[in-house]
């Protein structure tokens, strides 16, 4: 196949998706080397470009002679009718990540928004790379690659009306999905001229003029989500939601205690179970993360299935299985923290010197429990086994990783197996895990009917990767001058192989880089264990920085120092603005500052309150924005708290949409809120005893803050992800009001064990 092969005629949406895989199988090949410039043109439906873009989302290979090739990025079709499909590559996991990429897009087309259509797209990297959500990182990733596919579109579009009129393609507008020459008077749509676009060159990427931020119509304005419409009168759009012709449903038992493996169990009495079509043991690999042993029941529908499972009695084989304890690990760490490690992290200064001639010196110990994710939506996946291929449709935060998983799982090549991107019903880190995909598409292969997955809620926290408990020992140092002038922890936390800390577990690298002090001492304490742990909201930061800006705030007490004014000086000594290219490490004093002021000002910082009424603040950096929380609450006789009024304050550069990303901050703060004060998962005999919401009493309504306003600094930096930033400082927030309010200081979390309620 030759690169002018590429430009065809479709007609229908068949066509397109036969013609991206005849795309995607030359990409593959290695007959072919398609230099920057290669793209895919379909007249018939109007425009649909694809075409390779020079950033890290690309997938890159060589061909035969070892020359790079380059594979499809495809994101943009324009149809004769003038209406704008916009694929959106990344899942949606209730971020607001499908309209932020629409609107990247669609900001540099200069597309009419009220007529752009914005689609999930196909689980392919070899067109469209990276399609993950995580670590708020997907808005960064796809930033610059989503701008250049905008504007290469409206370029093409623009090239094609200049030569259909013979003018100079400068003297032409783009405005709202219409072309004008005002010299001539003459104008189009884009649905008039796609047609014609299609036979354009596609423009150097080099050669784009992007926008710049004073330009923009769509960015930073508050937008309506793409899907509000579906998700308020009920459509289905989840995992959950899912439904075949001839599908059977799945439920899947494992060992309680992580790590068991089925020795026997009662088959036959669970196959002689109304509705049930078939039970049998599925062997695994061993790993959480991938393929447990256990027992999978087919039936005719859930109920049945799961009504089935109550009369399943399995024999386990426990002899390499978790016997884990939260009681143990907590004694264990008070032991630990009795003694500083002679092997140090982090060493600046002299410590011991600066703790010598010390104006003031505090030392406390900080902790907090295992955390679960609590998706509103429980895992599930569906798998289908047909004509050597295992198509599946499953509510991921990775489905690029998941597609690999199972295909090695299986024993297949990557493009036998095809993944349906549904919306997640939450994610918070649970879902980078694809354990239950695996599990489906294992199911799915001894099943002849395309076959559902459905986990109880039980089975998700019994088998969730939790997020690690933590303690931290401090001891730090004001100088005679009221400044920060020594830190000393002492991190006790849990390691999986001995050697690194847990998954989730590991010292938050964003601290390190704005935790500072002239004299610093760090050292790291891990524990084994073999509960199965991951990554949780804000990992590292969601509860480290409730440590760390809680003890910060005990400093400035000490030194008899405004908190605020305590925070900003710490923060901008001997600390480097820091940069990289894609803006995931971007740390910066003044930022810092910036939040703090503006979330003080905003606060009424230094306001007289009543008794009993306190306001707090903490700050973070983390994953690359910069935020600042202020919580004015009460506190009555009996430590009923009421929270009045939550003041954030986030730099995250350039924001795409406000509606999104207030709503995102809000989220924050009631998820930060709801774990500080009462959610905690407790271990004992290797099993999660915490098994659903009665025990895990999230946040109701009622007793959300009354009011939550947010305020984003205008930066000029590029965009990140709004995801986790807004977080982690909630709880020492919290915890500082508190003492504001009542001069008791918190040290645990959650708040509940100190008697704390709403």
């Amino acid at each position: 196949m030759t690169s002018a092969s590429i430009v065809k005629f479709a007609e229908s949406d068949a066509d397109v998706r036969a013609l991206m895989q005849a795309v995607r199988e030359q990409a593959a090949g290695d007959s072919l080397a398609i230099d920057r410039r290669s793209f895919l043109k379909l007249a018939g439906l109007g425009l649909i470009l694809g075409f390779c873009l020079p950033t890290s989302a690309g997938s890159r290979g060589k061909g035969r002679g070892g020359e790079k090739t380059l594979a499809f990025n495809a994101f943009v079709q324009v149809a004769p009718d003038n209406t704008v499909t916009v694929f959106s590559k990344a899942p949606e996991i209730g971020q607001g990540i499908k309209t932020a990429l629409g609107l990247i897009i669609a900001e540099e087309m200069d597309a009419d928004w009220q007529r752009v259509v914005v689609e999930q797209a196909p689980v392919d990297g070899k067109i469209y790379g990276y399609q993950g959500a995580g670590g708020s990182t997907t808005i960064p990733r796809a930033w610059d690659q989503l701008r250049q596919a905008g504007a290469a579109a409206k370029a093409m579009l623009v090239a094609a009306a200049a030569q259909t009129w013979r003018v100079d393609p400068a003297a032409i507008t783009a405005r709202d999905s219409r072309l004008t020459h005002a010299a001539s008077q003459r104008s189009a749509t884009y649905g008039e001229m796609a047609m014609a676009a299609a036979q354009m060159p596609l423009p150097d990427v080099a050669a784009l003029q992007l926008k710049t931020r004073g330009q923009y119509r769509l960015l930073g304005r508050a937008h309506r989500g793409v899907d509000d419409p579906k998700l308020v009168s009920g459509q289905p759009l989840f995992g959950i939601d899912v439904r075949l012709p001839g599908m059977v449903y799945a439920t899947f038992a494992k060992c309680p205690a992580a790590g068991g493996k089925v020795k026997s169990a009662n088959l036959d009495v669970i196959r002689a179970q109304p509705n049930v079509l078939d039970a049998f043991v599925i062997e695994g690999n061993g790993k959480p993360s991938e393929l447990m042993s256990g027992v999978a029941i087919i039936a005719r529908n859930t109920w049945a299935a799961w009504q089935a499972r109550k009369l399943l009695q399995v024999e386990w084989d426990e002899s390499a299985a978790s016997t884990d304890s939260s009681v143990r690990f907590a004694a264990r760490a008070k032991e630990y923290a009795r003694t500083f490690p002679a092997r140090l992290d982090a060493d600046v200064g002299n410590v011991d010197q600066a703790f010598a001639g010390a104006g003031k010196i505090v030392e406390a110990f900080y902790e907090y429990p295992f955390a679960a994710h609590a998706t509103m939506e429980p895992q599930n996946a569906t798998a289908w086994w047909h004509d050597g291929i295992m198509e599946m449709w499953v509510p991921t935060q990775q489905p690029n990783s998941g597609q690999a998983l199972t295909a090695r799982l299986l024993g297949l090549a990557e493009d036998k197996v095809i993944v349906h991107q549904t919306r997640v019903g939450g994610g918070f880190g649970r879902r980078l895990l694809n354990d239950y995909m695996a599990e489906a598409a294992a199911i799915a292969r001894r099943v002849k009917y395309p076959v559902k997955l459905q986990w109880s809620r039980e089975d998700d926290f019994a088998h969730d990767f939790l997020r690690p408990a933590g303690w931290h020992q401090f001891k730090g140092a004001v100088d005679k001058q009221g400044r920060l002038d020594a830190w000393q922890e002492h991190f006790i936390t849990f390691t999986a192989n001995g050697k690194t800390p847990s998954s989730g577990a590991d010292y938050s690298r964003f601290l390190a880089l704005y935790c500072k002090a002239p004299h610093l001492r760090r050292a790291v304490t891990m524990m084994d264990l073999r509960t199965p742990s991951g990554p949780w909201r804000a990992p590292g930061c969601c509860a480290q920085v409730f440590a760390q800006q809680g003890f910060m705030h005990e400093l400035a007490v000490a030194a008899g120092r405004d908190h605020v004014e305590f925070l900003i000086e710490a923060v901008n000594r001997d600390v480097p603005e820091l940069a990289s290219r894609d803006a995931t490490v971007n740390f910066s004093p003044a930022r810092a500052a910036g939040v703090i002021k503006l979330c003080a000002e905003k606060a009424g910082w230094g306001k007289t309150l009543p008794k009993g009424r306190g306001l707090g603040l903490a700050w973070c950096y983390s994953h690359a924005g910069h935020a600042a929380q202020a919580v004015e609450l009460s506190v009555d006789a009996d430590k009923r708290i009421t929270l009045h009024r939550v003041v954030v304050a986030v730099d995250i550069g350039q924001v795409i949409d406000l509606a999104g990303a207030e709503s995102q901050a809000q989220g924050a703060c009631l998820d930060g809120f709801s774990t500080a004060l009462g959610l905690q998962a407790q271990i004992d005999g290797g099993r999660v005893q915490t098994r659903n919401f009665d025990a895990y009493p999230l946040l109701r309504f009622p007793f959300a803050p009354a009011v939550i306003d947010t305020y984003f600094v205008q930066s000029e930096a590029p965009p990140v992800g709004m995801g986790e930033p807004a977080l982690p400082a909630m709880a020492p927030a919290v915890a500082n009001a508190i003492f504001a309010a009542t001069g008791e200081r918190l040290r645990k979390m959650p708040f509940s064990h100190a008697g704390y309620r709403v």
